[in-house]
């Protein structure tokens, strides 16, 4: 019958899985094998011939074989050609081929594929260590050939291939596979590489102290159910009575039909802990059991990312768990200042090999840049893979690209499927927790009555023995008068009113127990049958008595295996990295033209040069574009863009796509979501948004005003207003400052104010601001800049009165930048401290035709001989770029002309400038 239907499932897949011209070939042939339906047995002794004859239409088979109100449709008519009545066997195909199919399929479920709730093992994993335990290989014996388990289990109780039993048993031996290992191995069990372990005439095996207490210690006192093996010649346990839901503890894997398990291993301590929350709160909910058992512990630790996975998985049943390999960032070298990124820990099931495998694979493929060398310097005390990092290589950016491109951060899916009642069911950890807690129950009180059975017994013959001691000699005397034995029991049981087990017993008795002293230790085990039978009824009086019970065994496993946790639980939103984690926080250089293309570049793509030179071109600008703003930041920076019409839009540096210096770069409105015509006049690079900051904000007509930082910090897609306008003023400058911070501010005709940002009173985002300078009729603001707390608070005080020389006059200046290319430094002592609403001070005398550009203030750092170790970058309407030294622009009063900066014969005006810190670089090229 297994033939046939293997022959009718066969069948069932060709009619729906061939192709449509197979049927105009081998339509027959199908047609005829889907009906076949071959007789497991014969009516007659005698051979005969049967003849096959193909199933017709309903109608057909009616007339022809009168068969009546019977579905002649996939059935088989079989007929004897003798002429003789055969058997006719009627059968639906798609109803017979579900059937075998889900016979087959709970098959696998239950005897092969998914453990059960109770005691966490799977058949092959039951069967081997009931059968070491019936081998007697407990952790005190000495070890024992590998092979001799195997064939044990083999023989008497699972019928399948050895290398199953095999590799079940090197599995439970592993303690990078198992949480807490079951069997102690001796020699090679294979490796964290994914070495195969050695043949099983060489390797050794005996139980761990572990699993005889928590698994086979109370086996032999009717706890669990045993059931005949294979053949029936021997008996084995459906269960063992676990003290410990093994099954959360070790987890499980396993590939059935249709359905798959992968649960996650705990930690004993925990795993008890929460169990004991559950004892004494049955009503205890997720989150209760979270604050004991917080989440997974595997075998070779690393750390989980969040805690997101693990309550969806212990609420559902099912989630994803995120685990990350444990690194440490060491110095190799001194002198060189060479670093390298130690692993350590690596995540659960992980091939150790593959991983430094695949790391030396995206190395030679350019993917992953930075390192120098891998080597896996693992030995017995532990793991240590040593991934060496070239020289000014960012160890935490590699580290980020080895979370994203490798096994190094990996997941874990739950999917928590046990067999529970003989069914597999999904599960979430109360559900798991509570199935276990009534399976021990059940152990217990079949554990208890066990006891109790055996010591009501015993002190029924304790008591028999002592009423015939009681009456010794008349026990003697009648034991002398029988004939024999059964004469003896019978006068026994006769005179002295005893059962037969009783009677038996003192038939039994030594004649050296007979002694007074004997006959007191009778007594005194009667009394402590009697202690113990009433402990063990009180016992099965009451549930709770049962739970304090299993309390206590639970407690008694943590106390004597300790386990200290392996995997550490790091509290993020997700492990999930994202583009910011393996991008350098470097500095960069970001340009913006007049009519909207923004560009990144290196800040080594423009050199050193001297004060006076042509400069460099920023690149190819657009017919009639113009350098709009020039600035420096990080790679991590927010960048907030301030529209003329006083909205404010964000994005990372970052995402502006990094090009050569020749190239036009990208359509800011790509990046922003501009509305038609509006244009970008300020780019403020944010590093972290922080309360005691604001942003001071300066339109074209002076008005002026102060918001805090925190207002954007959260900025839309479609931007947020940053300051209301009045019609015909658009918003033109930008800068950050603190309450102790000055603020310079310049117009177009080079009349300078200076004023503390104290006395601008902060506002809200939607308002329009104060009046800051009283500007001549034609006249326009130019510039403004923030000088910091420290710079003026560390100098000389900025005086009331200006100073009339500015002669050997020390830091901090204010650096003058024309339109025409001419620029000066002026000391910031020739100024005074002013209100708003005024005209302000003469900071520079300029010609007809020209005027000012920007206004910087210098002196932030300071080289050894006093002087400025600041850079500007000028940039034309061309697009050319000059980048000078400060401390090469001369001092100058107020009144003065400026020197040459920038020869701007072909290059148009000065468009805008902007100051960065000194960096190291190679030697100057001058253009």
């Amino acid at each position: 019958m297994a033939f046939s239907s293997g022959l009718r499932f066969s069948s069932l897949l060709r009619h729906q899985f061939a192709p449509p011209h197979a049927w105009t070939r081998f339509g027959r042939i199908y047609h005829g094998l889907s009906e076949l339906r071959f007789l497991s047995t014969s009516t007659s002794k005698s051979s005969r011939s049967i003849r096959l004859v193909k199933s017709r239409r309903k109608d057909e088979s009616v007339k022809e074989e009168g068969i009546g109100g019977q579905d002649g449709n996939g059935s088989v008519i079989v007929k004897d050609r003798g002429g003789s009545d055969g058997r006719i066997v009627h059968a639906l195909l798609h109803k017979e081929a579900t059937d075998a199919y889900m016979a087959y399929a709970m098959s696998v479920l239950l005897g092969r594929a998914l453990p059960d709730v109770r005691d966490g093992l799977k058949p092959v994993h039951r069967r081997v260590l009931f059968a070491m335990h019936e081998l007697g290989l407990s952790s005190r014996k000495p070890f024992k050939k590998c092979a001799r388990v195997v064939g044990e289990v083999l023989g008497k109780f699972h019928p399948h291939g050895d290398t199953a039993v095999y590799d079940s048993l090197v599995r439970m031996a592993q303690d990078f596979s198992l949480r807490c290992p079951l069997i102690q191995g001796h020699g090679n069990f294979g490796s964290i590489d994914a070495d195969p372990p050695a043949a099983m005439r060489y390797t050794e095996c005996r139980l761990e102290a572990l699993t005889e207490a928590m698994l086979l210690s109370d086996l032999e006192l009717d706890t669990v159910d045993f059931v005949p093996n294979f053949d029936s010649s021997q008996k084995e346990p459906s269960l063992l009575p676990a003290r410990l839901p093994t099954l959360l503890l070790n987890g499980s894997s396993g590939i059935a039909v249709g359905m798959a398990t992968n649960i996650p291993p705990h930690n004993l301590g925990e795993l008890v802990d929460a169990l004991c929350v559950l004892i004494h709160n049955p009503e205890a909910t997720l989150q209760e059991l979270l604050e004991y058992m917080p989440g997974p512990d595997f075998p070779t630790g690393g750390l989980i990312m969040g805690n997101n996975g693990i309550l969806e998985a212990y609420r559902t049943g099912r989630g994803r768990i995120t685990v990350r390999g444990k690194t440490d960032i060491e110095l190799l070298d001194l002198k060189t200042k060479r670093t390298a990124v130690i692993i350590n820990e690596i995540p659960y099931q992980t091939n150790k090999s593959a991983l430094v495998e695949k790391i030396a694979e995206l190395v030679e493929n350019k993917t992953l840049d930075g390192i120098a060398d891998i080597r896996d310097e693992s030995d017995r005390s532990g793991m240590r893979i040593v991934v060496e990092l070239k020289r000014g290589a960012d160890p935490l950016i590699i580290q980020n690209n080895l979370y994203r491109l490798t096994a190094l951060q990996s997941s874990f899916s739950c999917n928590m499927v046990g067999i529970i009642n003989g069914q597999p069911k999904l599960m979430g950890l109360k559900e798991l927790l509570q199935a276990f807690l009534d399976f021990r129950c059940s152990v217990v009180e079949r554990r208890a009555r066990f006891k109790l059975l055996q010591a009501q017994e015993r002190r029924h013959i304790v008591e028999g023995i002592v009423t015939g001691l009681d009456n010794l000699d008349e026990v003697i005397q009648l034991i002398r008068e029988a004939s024999r034995n059964s004469v003896a029991s019978a006068n026994l049981r006769a005179q002295f009113s005893l059962s037969e087990k009783q009677a038996e017993a003192i038939l039994d008795i030594n004649l050296r127990r007979l002694t007074h002293l004997e006959r007191k230790k009778f007594i005194d085990e009667s009394k402590s049958l009697m202690e113990n039978i009433s402990k063990l009824e009180e016992l099965l009086s009451s549930r709770k008595n049962i739970l304090q019970v299993i309390e206590q065994e639970a407690i008694e496993l943590k106390n004597k295996f300790p386990s200290p946790r392996r995997s550490i639980l790091k509290d993020t939103d997700s492990g999930q990295l994202e583009d910011i984690d393996v991008i350098p926080n470097d500095e960069m250089l970001l340009a913006l033209s007049e009519k909207g293309y923004v560009k990144r570049m290196k800040p080594s793509t423009f050199n050193l040069q001297h004060r006076g030179t042509i400069g460099k071109s920023v690149g190819k600008l657009r017919v009639n574009d113009a350098m709009s703003d020039f600035i420096v930041c990080r790679a991590h920076d927010h960048v907030l863009y301030f529209s003329d019409k006083g909205t404010v839009y964000s994005s990372r540096a970052y995402k502006i796509p990094e090009c050569g210096r020749t190239a036009t770069g990208t359509p800011i409105i790509q990046i922003l979501s501009l509305s038609e015509g509006e244009r970008i006049t300020s780019i403020i690079p944010v590093s972290e948004f922080v309360e005691d900051q604001f942003l001071l904000m300066l339109t074209a007509n002076g008005y002026i005003k102060k918001v805090s930082l925190n207002f954007f910090s959260s900025i839309r897609t479609t931007g947020i207003i940053a300051i209301q306008l009045v019609s015909g003023d658009e918003l033109k400058w930008v800068r950050c400052c603190t309450n102790d911070n000055l603020v310079a501010m310049a117009s177009q005709n080079g009349m300078v104010i200076l004023s503390s940002c104290d006395i601008i009173r902060a506002q809200g985002r939607n308002t329009r601001g104060a009046v800051a300078m009283r500007l001549k009729a034609g006249d326009k603001m130019a510039s403004m800049d923030i000088i910091p707390a420290s710079m003026w608070n560390d100098s000389e005080r900025i005086p009331t009165t200006p100073l009339s020389s500015a002669k050997g006059s020390n830091g901090p200046w204010l650096l003058f930048v024309s339109e025409s290319g001419f620029g000066k430094r002026v000391p910031l002592s020739s100024f005074r401290l002013s209100p708003l609403k005024r005209v302000g001070l003469i900071g520079y005398k300029f010609s007809l035709e020209d005027r000012l550009a920007a206004v910087f203030v210098v002196g932030f750092t300071l080289a050894e001989d006093g002087e400025s170790d600041e850079q500007v970058v000028l940039v034309s309407q061309s697009g050319t770029v000059n980048r000078i030294k400060v401390r090469d622009i001369s001092i100058q009063s107020r009144y003065a002309r400026g020197v040459i900066l920038m020869r701007l014969d072909y290059a148009g005006k000065i468009q805008s400038a902007s100051l960065i810190s000194a960096t190291d670089t190679e030697p100057e090229e001058e253009a």
